[in-house]
């Protein structure tokens, strides 16, 4: 470790420095560029391959033609300058064609995948006439969408559309079957893609808006686990101000690595900027493979073999309960792996460690941190310090990340725990709702904006930072309940019979303010809540004694996360019982 004076103030020390070779981050700058300009300054050559998609290679110079073909019959149908662009569609090479399309004619993307009804508000209040969605959304749904959000009308896009129908597997096949009805959407009010494109070649009037990398571009939705869905709104700057500091990330000197997007959506702020952007920004292959069912993720890591797979733990423990990867399979091909999406304990970062190990892969699993308004990654896994704990490393080198006095711009010294606050070229510019930005983008005494993320943890003297739990819940007579080091007590004392655990925070319903756990637990074959539950108390402070312990066959997900929520509701609807 490097030799230097701590003042106690992370945000004036930035001791996560140390670990970014000079060379990397000297003249480190957020490009002032458009997303399509910083790529075609990136890219490797217009004959390479930018995107696989089920078999069809798509070079950077089909990238171009096709974007300008989808900008000029995008004004076509109406769309213009400061407009927001609804658009259902997954990872499919057509998204990435929107959203360069949008940003030459001055609109943004809109994207939500949440229930119809939230889908529907989202799009009455952008005043969109038309929206682009796959050709398997429902003749009822699109009904919805004309009748509630008053459109006129639909691009359809058949997921088909860019793929080698001989390259599909059959598990892809299935999955998309499972995605039709028996009334998809039709009739004079949709058109399909290769009918949209067509009109835009009848186009004569101005394609292209003034050029302004900070208005809005990408608008996406909060996932709504841990509270109300929010509208977070990005521009090219903030997205770029992302990809910029991490497109070094899985590169490799020797060969040109391979990226493979398996089922996640674009309506998410990660997936557009550092799943999709940022490997296209750094000379890696992007595979696309949205239409693969989350449970046969499994099947496409094998088939692809990629270098780099980004996931989540929903993913990787899908992936081991599955059971399917033979035992000698080999997973060298992976140079990097890590989740990211949500915290990750010490039990689940074992057992992924131990999948990798026994399989010929021995990179380090690391988990990440960030968040949709902050443009995505906040940290980076470049840190001597073990990995577990709720480590979730260092700060991106253009980002300062210090611990504060909850709802406060006090700051706090290291190895204090308080609420994490994020200051960066790639926080958003803000929610759709004025007052809900005011909330957690707050002018700190030191000139400078402040997210406040609402997540407690601290910081190390090396800059390490170390998520705790979401929010503060303090428990009727004293005890703060942070979640992960709770989980991590269990998972260290290596309790015999439990193959997973987690603790859900929720209102104490006789102390207002106050909060109360409950632990719900994965069992062994054999073993019940008798047997663990004099471990459990032995491992645990007064405070943090679980109200119940509740059995479930395996960990449940909503949004790709761990159903907090969903339990919390249950819990609080009595569905459990607690006696």
């Amino acid at each position: 470790m490097m030799n230097r004076t701590l003042t106690g103030k992370p945000s004036v020390d930035r001791p996560w420095m140390q670990y970014y070779p000079t060379e990397m981050v000297e003249g480190l700058r957020v490009p002032e560029s458009t997303v399509c300009e910083y790529l075609k300054e990136q890219c490797p050559g217009e004959s390479v391959v930018a995107m696989h998609y089920y078999g069809t290679d798509i070079t950077w110079h089909e990238v171009y033609e096709q974007v300008d073909k989808t900008a000029r019959a995008l004004r076509a149908i109406g769309f213009g300058e400061g407009d927001e662009i609804p658009v259902f569609l997954r990872a499919v090479p057509e998204f990435m064609y929107l959203l360069l399309a949008a940003e030459q004619i001055g609109a943004s993307l809109l994207c939500r995948d949440n229930t119809i009804e939230e889908n529907v508000a989202a799009v009455k209040k952008s005043g969109a006439k038309m929206i682009f969605a796959h050709d398997f959304l429902s003749h009822k749904n699109f009904n919805a969408y004309r009748t509630g959000a008053g459109i006129r009308g639909a691009v359809l896009l058949s997921p088909l559309h860019s793929a080698n129908r001989m390259k599909i597997p059959d598990y892809c096949w299935n999955y998309l079957d499972s995605l039709y009805t028996s009334h998809p959407a039709y009739g004079p009010c949709t058109i399909s893609w290769d009918e949209f494109l067509k009109l835009g070649e009848d186009f004569e009037g101005v394609v292209a808006a003034p050029r302004d990398i900070n208005r809005p571009l990408f608008r996406a939705y909060t996932s709504g686990s841990t509270g109300p869905s929010k509208q977070v709104i990005h521009s090219a700057y903030t997205m770029l101000a992302i990809v910029q500091q991490m497109n070094f990330y899985g590169a490799s000197s020797q060969f040109r690595p391979t990226w493979l997007m398996t089922h996640l959506t674009p309506a998410l702020v990660a997936v557009v900027v550092s799943m999709l952007l940022m490997p296209l920004a750094s000379n890696k292959l992007l595979i696309l493979s949205p239409f693969v069912d989350v449970n046969d993720v499994d099947l496409e890591l094998m088939r692809y073999c990629p270098n780099c797979w980004p996931h989540i733990p929903m993913f990787i423990e899908l992936v081991m309960r599955n059971g399917r990867v033979p035992d000698d399979y080999d997973l060298s091909h992976l140079i990097s792996a890590g989740a990211g999406c949500e915290a990750y304990n010490n039990i689940q970062l074992k057992r992924a460690q131990k999948f990798l190990d026994d399989h010929n892969c021995h990179v380090r699993y690391t988990t990440g941190y960030g968040c949709s308004e902050a443009g995505s990654n906040m940290t980076l896994p470049m840190t001597a310090q073990p990995i577990g704990n709720g480590n979730v490393g260092v700060p991106l080198p253009l980002t300062d990340i210090s611990v504060f006095k909850p709802g406060t711009d006090k700051e706090l010294t290291y190895n204090t725990v308080g609420e994490i606050c994020q200051c960066g070229p790639g926080t958003m510019l803000g929610y759709d709702d004025p007052v809900a930005t005011a909330k957690v983008i707050k002018l700190h005494s030191d000139g400078r904006r402040w997210l406040h993320t609402g997540d407690i943890g601290y910081m190390t003297e090396d800059g390490t930072i170390y998520t705790l739990t979401r929010g503060c819940a303090t428990r009727y007579g004293g005890g703060e309940l942070a979640t992960l080091p709770m989980e991590n007590r269990l998972a260290d004392a290596e309790i015999e019979g439990i193959d997973d655990e987690f603790f859900v925070i929720t209102e104490d319903p006789e102390h207002h303010h106050c909060f109360v756990p409950y632990l719900f637990v994965v069992l062994n074959d054999g073993y019940t809540v008798d047997d663990i539950k004099d471990a459990v108390a032995a491992c645990l402070e007064d405070y943090m004694q679980p109200v119940d312990i509740i059995v479930l066959p395996e960990r449940p997900f909503f949004h790709y996360k761990t159903n907090r929520i969903g339990l919390r509701e249950d819990i609080r609807n009595g569905t459990f019982d607690k006696n």
